[in-house]
């Protein structure tokens, strides 16, 4: 069985916008990076919903990110950081 190769688009360094920046930090980073950072700053600032685990409740940080929005599901979030990354 051949090992799985990483994909090379999620390898591929991108570029946080000024917003994400704020979470993440501003240098190039992959995607799997961007995802670990964002989630660390979440665990870190208890912003994941006690309740309903895979909704996120934003900060006012992550509330920029999401484009207003109080609260989004994991799923929400990461179609909403794609929009705060240049490749």
């Amino acid at each position: 069985m051949a090992k799985r190769k990483p994909n090379a688009a999620f390898m591929k360094p991108v570029q946080p916008d000024a917003v994400l920046a704020a979470v993440v930090g501003s240098k190039p980073l992959p995607r799997t990076e961007l995802t670990k950072k964002l989630w660390d700053y979440i665990k870190k600032h208890g912003l994941q919903n006690k309740k309903v685990r895979t909704q996120i409740d934003a900060d006012a940080a992550l509330m920029a990110v999401f484009g207003g929005k109080k609260s989004v599901s994991m799923f929400e979030m990461t179609k909403l950081v794609s929009g705060h990354v240049k490749s």
